[in-house]
């Protein structure tokens, strides 16, 4: 892959309530700002009122606070950070359809397989279906060996990252419907709180 690319690019991590319109929101904001997202990935975490997103974005690393400080001031956005700047594991899963109708194609992708984290899923008569999950830069290059065979069709998660070691992305937020529902639960015959 080209550095210059790779360079071009920031991984910025916001946990978000889990609620309707926050994405709008979000690629709302980067689209006033005119900064491409290159990927974006959003799932739940271990709080089921939390989700958290993964946001790969086209633009120098003089722009990562400006981006991180214009995100913190959404409504629903709980904490934000750019990962860049620390030590971080970053995944991205491709699924990959490529011709294979005959021999000689079965064993190329068969050997560029076992030199990549990449395993074949589903094999037909005349396509096989290749999973493959590493860092960007990884598929980039195994997308290029698989090239040649005839790639039929391909489709990637985005990039998912998270901070090494104790580097740990959490909150204690508890979203409204919650506190409120936690509320109504906690209310006697008299409407007093105890």
């Amino acid at each position: 892959m080209d550095e210059a690319k790779t360079e071009n690019k920031m991984t910025v991590v916001a946990l978000v309530e889990n609620e309707p319109g926050v994405l709008n929101r979000i690629a709302s904001l980067f689209r006033r700002r005119a900064f491409n997202i290159d990927s974006l990935t959003v799932g739940r975490t271990h709080r089921p009122h939390i989700s958290r997103m993964t946001i790969r974005v086209v633009a120098g690393p003089e722009y990562a606070r400006k981006i991180a400080t214009n995100l913190q001031k959404l409504v629903n956005v709980i904490d934000v950070r750019v990962l860049d700047n620390e030590p971080h594991v970053e995944r991205d899963l491709a699924l990959i359809k490529v011709r294979n109708d005959d021999a000689d194609s079965r064993n190329t992708i068969t050997e560029i397989c076992d030199r990549y984290p990449a395993r074949i899923i589903d094999v037909g008569p005349h396509v096989a279906i290749i999973e493959m999950v590493g860092t960007e830069t990884i598929i980039e290059e195994f997308i290029e060996e698989v090239r040649p065979t005839g790639i039929v069709e391909m489709i990637r998660t985005g990039v998912v990252s998270m901070g090494r070691g104790t580097r740990i992305h959490d909150t204690k937020f508890i979203n409204r419907r919650a506190l409120l529902e936690a509320a109504a639960k906690a209310r006697t015959g008299n409407g007093r709180i105890d």
